[in-house]
């Protein structure tokens, strides 16, 4: 069925819905927009007799007769206790949650359907109070890609992006089997089978750059029937528990993010510099091997010998990365231009004990 014939008919199952009198097919074609586009009677006729066929093989039960005894023509309606929906019975809270979910969505992708939901709720005579209740829940779909992503998870089709991972300057092209998109804490989330490592992965939208490409066929992607999406974004985005906590000198005047998330111990000099001991919660030593490696000589771990270990090998791989050895000194001081020289530049001793 073409676009304009669907557009067509819903019009005219509006118009038959909201008159009680019966309307004459001519009455019917100077209203309903579609219909003054037929070149001839004869066209309008035979278009009119085919979208009442339509109408009766969808199940909307057309009515033919006449309002008074002056008409000289038969006329259609649809009468509106035969069209609407069935009781539906809805306990309060429920009505509640329907009415608090249709106003969740703020993106044009999903205001539409919440607002039809509301619309059939009411034409089945269920009290939806949409200002009922104290949460105002938002979430904002305002990411280029969250468009797209929905409707390949819509199509069932593969797609490829580029996704730029938290801690790391470069993208990756990611090739994925999309099970769904979901919200989490406040940001939206692709959840599906990552093709390029086998295996299910989570992928924040907002990382998730331009253009997103649908790939393949529309319903080669297969949702697994037992997958939880929440739970595997849950499981992926959720911090680590605390496993311990790491001691960490910082010259003074120094380091001022750490110290706002750590807890200070006291003064604290060390190789003669002085500074202040505090303590941080080790939930991943990767994670907070990348904050102190950032500080460069300004931070020294004093606990425990993994955080320590972890510090020196990001050390050891930024040196090798500028070409500069692995050892106590350096051909160019840090930051210099490749193949620039300078004075011999130690290397942070974070790996040295006090």
């Amino acid at each position: 069925m073409s676009s304009a014939r669907a557009e067509r008919l819903v019009n005219l199952v509006l118009c038959l819905l909201s008159t009680r009198q019966f309307l004459s097919a001519e009455r019917i074609r100077s209203i309903v927009p579609g219909y003054a586009d037929a070149p001839t009677d004869d066209a309008f006729f035979r278009m009119f007799e085919r979208d009442k066929n339509e109408l009766r093989e969808l199940g909307v039960p057309l009515e033919v007769g006449r309002t008074s005894s002056f008409d000289s023509v038969d006329g259609y309606r649809v009468a509106r206790q035969d069209y609407e929906l069935g009781e539906i019975d809805l306990e309060p809270d429920e009505a509640a949650a329907v009415a608090l979910a249709s106003r969740l969505w703020e993106s044009p992708e999903l205001a539409g359907p919440a607002h039809g939901a509301l619309l059939k709720l009411r034409a089945a005579g269920v009290e939806v109070e949409e200002d009922r209740g104290r949460v105002e829940p938002r979430v904002v779909t305002a990411d280029p890609a969250f468009g797209p992503l929905l409707a390949a998870v819509q199509a069932g089709r593969v797609v490829t992006f580029h996704h730029h991972r938290s801690g790391e300057s470069g993208v990756q092209q990611r090739t994925v089997e999309p099970w769904g998109v979901v919200s989490w804490r406040g940001r939206w989330y692709l959840v599906g089978h990552d093709r390029d490592r086998d295996a299910p992965r989570s992928f924040r939208v907002s990382r998730i750059s331009e253009p997103v490409r649908a790939v393949g066929p529309a319903g080669a992607v297969s949702v697994p029937g037992d997958v939880d999406l929440m739970a595997m974004v849950r499981h992926n985005v959720a911090p680590p528990p605390v496993t311990g906590s790491a001691r960490v000198w910082v010259a003074a005047g120094r380091a001022h993010g750490l110290r706002r998330i750590a807890r200070a111990i006291g003064p604290r000099t060390h190789r003669g510099r002085p500074g202040d001991e505090i303590e941080l919660e080790l939930r991943s030593v990767e994670t907070v091997a990348r904050w102190l490696a950032g500080q460069g000589p300004d931070v020294a771990v004093l606990g425990p010998e993994s955080l320590r270990a972890a510090v020196r090998a990001s050390w050891a791989a930024a040196a090798a990365a500028h070409d500069l050895p692995a050892g106590p000194a350096a051909d160019a001081p840090p930051g210099a231009a490749p193949g620039q020289q300078g004075p011999a530049v130690p290397l942070p001793e974070t790996a040295v004990r006090p």
